[in-house]
């Protein structure tokens, strides 16, 4: 029997990306299974969001928000299992469909939000040692180890970490793919500042990005080009000699290439990830948006100049991430459709 699995995130403007982002990536592994899986939220009317799904066959349908449209929805699509990645709904919503007889994987980050599933997925960085009990007879896959990654960065994913190259350094930098607190002209800012040469890539989403990048004084031997959010991305990132970024689900892309990065922060829920990361000497980080400069410039100029700087930075992360993550969580989820008795 083939398993029809819904997905129930959104993406937007100002929630961002990220959600949407890692389930695509477990779309894309139960598809692989022969699964038939069907994308339930709103998918923020971005066009390079659209083309991400088009490529999947995906369309996604409007998201229900209460637990009786869930379990509504469920029946009317013939579920058998539900996937809920979102810090807004009403937390009833996994119980409700427990109820119903539809098995249901819960993406969390840290706090499950009272959420009754059959399967917790928390993917971030030291997860497996947090001391959360799932609730009787659930499952709880906790660790990078279940990391959620795209096709489009495992098959970049390089044999070995790279080397040393001397020259200009590639800069990327991006911050989700709306940006909404115009993060990326302040660390663009900052590395103008230290005077180091870098030719740098600019997601800009915006215009009011694009305007704040053109405002920046550059010195000889360095240059801005600022680009609109595409599903290049993975692309830009692996070509990429140093990625400034804000701490989040993309940090799994980044390790996983083999590409070193400096981190920062915006939302406070990232927060916690970052300084997990940074502390573990997998990015350097650059402290919260608000607060730059702060020790970030000295820290940006180091890894602008020199290039053993990023080589052992990007090694330190590589094995951490294998990019199999999604490979584990599809085989813990269809065991539990195998022998779920509803």
């Amino acid at each position: 029997m083939t398993a029809r699995v819904g997905i129930r995130c959104d993406a937007g403007p100002l929630i961002g990306v990220g959600h949407l982002m890692r389930c695509l990536a477990l779309a894309e592994e139960l598809l692989g299974r022969g699964c038939e899986v069907l994308l339930l939220g709103d998918a923020g009317g971005l066009g390079w969001i659209r083309a991400e799904l088009g490529a999947l066959g995906l369309s996604p349908s409007p998201g229900p928000v209460t637990p009786a449209q869930h379990v509504a929805a469920a029946r009317r699509l013939r579920l058998d299992a539900m996937v809920l990645d979102s810090y807004e709904l009403d937390p009833g919503c996994a119980g409700a469909l427990r109820e119903a007889g539809v098995t249901v994987l819960a993406i969390v980050d840290g706090d499950t939000r009272g959420q009754h599933a059959d399967l917790y997925l928390d993917q971030n960085l030291g997860a497996e040692d947090s001391p959360v009990d799932p609730p009787a007879g659930s499952v709880r896959l906790a660790g990078v180890g279940y990391a959620l990654l795209r096709d489009s960065v495992r098959a970049l994913r390089p044999v070995s970490p790279r080397r040393a190259e001397a020259g200009i350094p590639r800069l990327l930098c991006f911050f989700g793919g709306t940006d909404t607190a115009d993060a990326a002209p302040r660390v663009i800012a900052l590395a103008a500042a230290t005077g180091a040469p870098f030719a740098a890539t600019v997601i800009a989403a915006r215009d009011s990005t694009a305007d704040a990048l053109a405002s920046i004084t550059l010195t000889p031997g360095q240059s801005v080009t600022p680009i609109l959010p595409s599903t290049r991305l993975p692309v830009l990132a692996a070509g990429a000699d140093l990625v400034i970024s804000a701490g989040g689900t993309s940090t799994w892309e980044l390790l996983c290439l083999g590409v070193p990065s400096a981190l920062t922060w915006v939302a406070g829920n990232q927060r916690k990830g970052y300084e997990a990361i940074v502390s573990r000497g997998l990015a350097a980080g650059l402290g919260a948006v608000a607060d730059l400069p702060g020790d970030a410039d000295a820290t940006l100029k180091g890894l602008l100049t020199s290039p053993s700087a990023r080589a052992d930075l990007a090694a330190r992360g590589f094995d951490l991430i294998d990019g199999r993550g999604r490979e584990r969580v599809t085989d813990a989820l269809l065991a539990r459709l195998r022998t779920d008795p509803s």
